[in-house]
């Protein structure tokens, strides 16, 4: 068993341990207090579940967390880390958007402080090698292996050698591009003929001002037979998308990432084929449990995959309740 996976015992160990401890005693994080970049909007598809876990793991271990919400905007991302730095809190978790370089200097100048940072949803991993021995870890997705998961998902539908494709995402912003990478890839070496377009920075932040965009391309794309996505926002809005083009459920393979309203119901209605769950609760859960393990038991940067597989429209039916309590 890799060390990792030991230590992640030990981990669940002790905040199952918090959990259970009787009233009168102090949860095991109080007096922590930790910043969190939580991704996009507040209470979004792509966002809300990793801030329910994160605010049940607060209030388990007693840490106070500070959320903070960019947009997915990388610059966004890296004042907000100057600002939590700046505070002095005894953890930060960031997200990997803006990429190891961006990154490295601040994270540094926060860890000489003594402050434990850590990374979600999107990796570092030049930041986790270096600062690992001080609590950097990650809770998120091994991208590479999501991309293909969707692409997999995507081809079991019946898409075959010689089908166009296309693929829209971040291919620009450092290791965030892995996953869409890894889905394209996936497709071409099916023998798929994959167009690979970026998401404009404004339509990252918010997916409605691309579907005029979308539209127009799968309108102009009559042969088009798939489109594979690793942004959940945008996935949501594109079964809206394919209504607009003309198309029927099903017309168009349509892969996606994360479980949104809107895209529940393109999975009740054919429009979407299969999404990656990428189980976001963990995402807000378990960097609140690193920060404990690291600020108070002095414990290295824990690596959690969360990437576990797809949900299609035969197993949405039963996740529905926990989607819309924030869990999943």
């Amino acid at each position: 068993m890799r060390l990792s996976n030991l230590l992640l015992l030990g981990v669940a160990g002790a905040a199952i341990a918090a959990i259970a401890a009787p009233a009168s005693a102090d949860p095991i994080g109080k007096g922590l207090v930790m910043y969190m970049q939580m991704g996009g909007n507040p209470g979004d598809g792509a966002t809300l579940a990793r801030q329910t876990g994160a605010k049940e793991a607060a209030e388990a271990l007693g840490v106070e967390v500070k959320s903070q919400f960019s947009k997915w905007d990388p610059a966004t991302m890296i004042a907000q880390f100057k600002e939590a730095m700046a505070a002095k809190p005894n953890c930060i978790e960031i997200m990997g958007h803006p990429g190891s370089v961006a990154f490295h200097d601040l994270v540094k100048q926060a860890v000489d402080q003594g402050i434990v940072v850590t990374d979600g949803n999107a990796p570092l991993t030049e930041l986790q090698k270096e600062f690992g021995p001080k609590g950097f870890g990650y809770a998120g997705v091994d991208l590479a292996v999501g991309g293909a998961l969707t692409a997999n998902a995507m081809l079991a539908q019946g898409l075959k050698a010689g089908d166009e494709a296309v693929v829209w995402g971040i291919f620009s912003q450092a290791e965030r591009g892995v996953s869409e990478k890894s889905l394209a890839d996936t497709l071409e070496k099916a023998g798929l003929k994959v167009d690979r377009l970026d998401i404009p920075q404004e339509v990252n932040s918010d997916p409605s001002l691309g579907i005029p965009q979308f539209v127009a391309y799968i309108q102009s794309h009559p042969n088009l037979k798939a489109i594979g996505l690793q942004h959940g926002s945008v996935t949501a809005v594109m079964p809206q998308a394919l209504q607009k083009a003309g198309k029927k459920p099903g017309e168009i393979i349509l892969g996606g990432i994360d479980l949104a309203p809107a895209t529940i119901d393109g999975l009740k209605s054919d429009y979407i084929s299969a999404t990656l769950d990428q189980l976001l609760y963990m995402q807000g859960f378990f960097p609140v449990v690193q920060c404990v393990m690291s600020a108070k038991y002095k414990m290295p940067g824990l690596y959690l995959n969360t990437g576990a597989g797809t949900v299609t429209p035969k197993t949405i039916g039963g996740l529905v309740k926990l989607i819309d309590a924030g869990i999943r």
